[in-house]
């Protein structure tokens, strides 16, 4: 398609004056010679003043240098001092009016090679920086959590394989000492040492399911959460009333991880400050997605509050699981009118068709 020349100056034009981006065109002694409307608004009148003037080193007045391989910011090799060399594609920072420093994705090259007119266009990078920040961020924390988890993995089994069978094997051999010829009064210790065994045989026991279920590696969230919930009620008195309706069996390790961390912080927050010895949860599939619902009755909380009940890391550390499995965490609660704290995570597709005929 080819368009006349008059029309191809008009979009030029319009293009110049209505670009997100600025532009700048120098002479062939480094004059700002014409700027476009985006570039008058990231300089500060002072340097506005001094380009209209045709002070050549007007720019430096605002740019803190470009980014090279040796150095982030740096004038060494400068863009405007040496045009012959490649600044096709380069980054660089100016001060700029009300935003401070900003980095800029820059070209710097030749239009009118007889005029010496060269034309320099910064792309502001600040919106792609934050994007980069927060994956950095996310990744980060992916990272850190799932290092966690394989931690508590490792720690899990280790008690359960290692210790706990090294305490049954000791426990054994107490136990063949009580049908020994021994007096009473070692006996009675044995007694003793063996009850101390088993005690203490219960708590490492209670610390490897704590740590990391066995269950939820090995049968998934409904199982991991049945026996959990045996347990607390077991061992604080504690009942969770559960209920699941899943079409699928498993999920992704990641998915079923997120949900349990954030089911277990959520039930043991209502057992530490709800005031209340019962607690609902329920775990479904929903147009779609995987919801968590964990429901209590108690004295709730004002959400607003500088200073949370406890530390307020186990209601963030929720919300940062959450965003890992690109879920949402809501949290509904005030004073007096208990709390409710629904997780909803979008499941893949070949999830979501696993069960269907």
């Amino acid at each position: 398609m080819q368009i006349g020349s008059v029309q191809l100056t008009d979009l030029l034009m319009r293009m110049y004056d209505n670009s997100s981006e600025a532009i700048f065109f120098f002479d062939g002694n480094g004059k700002v010679i014409s700027m476009n409307h985006s570039a008058e608004q990231i300089v500060s009148p002072e340097v506005l003043n001094q380009m209209v003037l045709g002070n050549k080193d007007a720019i430096c007045m605002t740019c803190k240098g470009y980014t090279n391989d040796k150095e982030l910011q740096t004038c060494q090799s400068c863009y405007l001092a040496r045009p012959q060399d490649d600044f096709s594609s380069f980054q660089v920072y100016l001060d700029t009016l009300g935003k401070g420093i900003v980095p800029y994705a820059a070209s710097f090259q030749a239009v009118d090679n007889e005029n010496q007119i060269t034309v320099l266009m910064l792309r502001d990078l600040t919106k792609q920086y934050k994007t980069q920040e927060a994956l950095s961020h996310q990744t980060m924390v992916k990272n850190v959590i799932k290092a966690q988890e394989d931690e508590r993995k490792r720690i899990s089994r280790d008690l359960h394989d290692g210790v706990a069978q090294e305490m049954l094997s000791t426990l054994v051999d107490l136990r063949v000492l009580k049908y020994m010829d021994i007096n009473a009064d070692v006996l009675k210790k044995v007694q003793q040492t063996e009850g101390s065994i088993m005690r203490l045989l219960d708590d490492i026991r209670n610390l490897s399911v704590e740590l990391r279920p066995a269950t939820l590696d090995d049968l998934g969230l409904e199982a991991a959460f049945r026996t959990h919930f045996k347990w607390m009620e077991k061992n604080y008195g504690f009942v969770i009333q559960f209920a699941a309706e899943l079409s699928a069996k498993r999920y992704d390790g990641e998915i079923e991880t997120v949900v349990y961390r954030i089911c277990q912080e959520a039930v043991f927050n209502a057992l530490k400050y709800a005031g209340v010895d019962e607690v609902s949860v329920r775990l479904y599939e929903k147009d779609g997605n995987l919801e968590l619902l964990v429901l209590d009755n108690g004295v709730g909380f004002d959400l607003n509050a500088i200073n949370p009940k406890g530390t307020g890391l186990g209601l963030f550390g929720m919300r940062e699981r959450a965003d890992l499995a690109t879920g949402q965490l809501t949290i509904r609660t005030d004073i007096g009118k208990g709390t409710v704290i629904s997780l909803v995570i979008p499941l893949p597709i070949d999830v979501q068709k696993e069960d269907v005929p």
